[in-house]
């Protein structure tokens, strides 16, 4: 891990450490500077505000799991492992969901989401993905991010594994159809 990485994850930590007594939409940069002892600039060399910091850290928990499906693991292995390291990392995650700013972690992993299952899409050869299947992916996004937040802030009762079984049994049958074989 380079210099840069550390201080990502020393920041991120900082901001955990702070989301044990604070709404996220309560902490200032000054916070997370302060409780890492670091400059602002130093942060903002690296993050270009809280949120954008709170993303950062959800992309290393996509790389190690919704962003493998299809490469090392499948559909219902991929969010198992998603919803492991939100359970693991609970304090934050209900931390992060439970923001309503625009630039919440919530939009982010809609976002997400969206764009990796549009990728599999194309990869499976359709240049434009039909109206009707659109619909139904950005439902179901909308749906399973829903559910996610609101297992992540009610106090994480289902299984990770459960939770997965499910979000794949609500799946709509056409969207099944593309991505069982992920």
């Amino acid at each position: 891990m380079d210099a840069s990485e550390k201080m990502k994850y020393k920041l991120a930590n900082g901001m955990k450490e702070l989301l044990v007594h604070t709404p996220v939409d309560k902490i200032t940069v000054k916070q997370i500077v302060d409780q890492c002892d670091v400059t602002r600039p130093t942060f903002y060399r690296h993050f270009k505000d809280k949120y954008d910091l709170i993303n950062w850290y959800f992309d290393v928990l996509a790389q190690m799991s919704f962003k493998q499906m299809g490469i090392s693991m499948t559909l219902r292995e991929g969010l198992i492992k998603k919803f492991e390291f939100i359970k693991g990392e609970g304090q934050f995650f209900a931390a992060a969901f439970s923001s309503e700013s625009q630039n919440c972690l919530m939009e982010y992993d809609y976002q997400c989401i969206y764009q990796f299952y549009c990728d599999i899409i194309h990869k499976q050869g359709a240049d434009k993905i039909p109206e009707e299947l659109e619909f139904l992916l950005r439902m179901y996004c909308r749906g399973s991010i829903a559910m996610t937040v609101e297992w992540a802030t009610t106090g994480m009762k289902m299984s990770p594994e459960q939770l997965a079984d499910q979000l794949i049994e609500a799946m709509p049958p056409k969207l099944y159809d593309l991505f069982k074989d992920i």
